[in-house]
């Protein structure tokens, strides 16, 4: 398959998944608002995700992926895989249980100690916020689990599943929201919700692995619970997974740096994050995860066969199609971003002023959109090669950069100066990625594909300049009724699309040819 259809099936799924999650937090917004139970939801959301994001997606399916693609036989035979899958399921379970255990005994401490100055000195708030912690958490241990089956899935080019099963998530969270909605309002309803979410959040980890699992089988690959021992394969797996749990680590330290940081700001400033990360979530989901999925199979197959100008050619499409894609959102949104979050956001506990600070935030964070998806789009070079040090390493001083800028922006601009850190940081990845690849000789941008990107750029910054103007035009109707919010989004949307389609076609940022490399078959 083609890695324009890869990207397509993944992206065309995590879009959905993406926009159900966009009308959870139009709800989380109305119900929760930027209120201290808004924060203690978002604080109690976050914390179970980030461990799965650090032991789970990024670090584990790296490393499995291409040792699990080594133990496919060309002719289907399956047994050496599913061995390898079993004895590293056997072994991954009773971690998570015993982490899991040990973090439901200290969670009263670390809620205390991230909570935002005004959830921490309210008592009653905090022991809510430890209470809805301790429910969600069982949620990691779920989906460090699905992640497994997931990247099963993944390896055999089966995509579709666990790109969909994050539709679970944001159904569960939306009907304890709908509930939500029916309250009355006020200190308790906002409670009674947002202890339902915690509920609802631990229930779509569990349908998301009953999900994968049952979309496993149907591939033909089933996998057994066996006692657990420590094979050659899963001591290869520890070795490549354990410096990658490093990298992945310097992304989720910086996560927690952020709430150290956000613990110090007034209550809502959690809130504020969470909510404009939504916007930059929607395209860096929809094409940075999708790209990076799509292409490390490959990129693991041509590696393994020799095939050195096919990994080249293949990592030279997705950089282009992400700048082709990032690029332009990343440029609009910054020039309009307050006007989505007034529209979208704005109503019930959450109030026009906090829907402008979250706007501002959008405009910090999609500074950095092209470079987490290039980041995304790089990491497999790497990986492919089962290197899972190197991007520990280009991760952790982008980390220290954050850490710096986060020191000297958070005291002068609050929650943007966390955005803005976060997104210069993920420059400095960038910029580090390529340069090693490059010295290696294991990858350079060919001439042809760097104009195309100067193009692009172009073009995006042709139409920010239009949105920029247009933007004082329409800016009352951000606020007006249905019908205006409506016209405003759509003047927008329409003017920013024209512009970069005809400076798109006049710099021939897009032709015949590209798409024909993007659409040629993958190994």
């Amino acid at each position: 398959m083609s890695l324009l259809k890869n990207v397509g099936t993944i992206g065309g799924l995590t879009m959905v998944s993406r926009l159900f999650g966009f009308v959870r937090d139009m709800l989380v917004a109305r119900v929760l608002g930027a209120t201290a139970m808004g924060d203690a939801w978002q604080l109690a959301f976050m914390l179970p995700n980030i461990f799965r994001r650090l032991f789970a997606e990024g670090a584990f399916a790296s490393a499995f992926v291409p040792l699990f693609n080594r133990r496919m036989k060309e002719d289907g035979d399956t047994s050496e895989a599913r061995e390898f899958a079993e004895n590293v399921l056997a072994v991954l379970l009773p971690i998570l249980i015993v982490f899991g255990g040990i973090a439901l005994i200290v969670m009263p401490w670390v809620v205390a100690y991230f909570a935002p100055e005004g959830l921490a000195e309210d008592g009653d708030s905090l022991a809510i916020a430890t209470m809805m912690a301790r429910i969600t958490f069982p949620y990691l241990l779920f989906m460090s689990l699905a992640t497994l089956f997931a990247a099963v899935l993944n390896s055999l080019s089966r995509f579709a599943a666990a790109a969909a099963a994050p539709i679970l998530l944001n159904i569960c969270l939306i009907m304890a929201l709908v509930y939500g909605v029916t309250l009355d309002g006020g200190v308790d309803a906002r409670r009674e919700a947002a202890f339902w979410m915690a509920i609802a959040l631990s229930l779509s980890g569990l349908l998301q692995l009953v999900w994968l699992m049952i979309w496993m089988r149907r591939a033909g690959f089933r996998i057994g619970l066996i006692a657990p021992r420590i094979t050659g394969g899963v001591k290869e797996l520890g070795i490549l997974v354990v410096p990658a749990i490093f990298g992945a680590g310097v992304y989720q330290i910086s996560r927690f740096i952020d709430m150290f940081f956000l613990s110090t700001l007034p209550v809502g400033s959690y809130t504020y994050l969470a909510m404009a990360d939504r916007w930059n979530q929607l395209p860096l989901g929809i094409i940075g995860i999708a790209l990076g999925t799509a292409i490390l199979p490959a990129l693991s197959r041509y590696i393994g066969r020799g095939e050195g100008e096919e990994a080249q050619r293949l990592q030279s499409n997705a950089v282009e199609l992400a700048m082709l894609l990032t690029v332009p959102a990343a440029v609009a949104l910054f020039v309009t971003g307050s006007a989505f979050t007034r529209v979208f956001f704005a109503a019930g506990e959450f109030t026009v002023e906090d829907a402008m600070i979250t706007g501002t935030v959008v405009s910090g964070l999609v500074i950095g959109l092209p470079a987490y998806v290039l980041v995304k789009v790089l990491t497999p070079n790497f990986f492919a090669r089962k290197d899972t040090r190197t991007p520990v390493y280009t991760a952790a001083a982008s980390l220290a950069v954050t850490i710096a800028l986060n020191v000297v922006l958070v005291p002068q601009i609050g929650v943007l100066g966390l955005a803005v850190a976060g997104s210069v940081g993920a420059w400095c990845n960038v910029a580090l990625l390529y340069f090693l690849l490059a010295r290696r000789d294991l990858f350079r941008l060919p001439p042809r594909i760097a104009g195309r990107l100067a193009r692009i750029t172009i073009a995006a910054l042709v139409m920010g300049v239009a949105l920029w103007l247009l933007m004082p035009l329409v800016d009352p109707w951000f606020t007006g009724n249905v019908a205006q919010k409506a016209g405003g989004i759509a003047a927008i949307v329409s003017a920013g699309l024209a512009v970069f389609a005809i400076c798109a076609l006049a710099l021939r940022v897009v032709d015949k040819s590209t798409i024909q490399r993007l659409m040629r078959r993958q190994g």
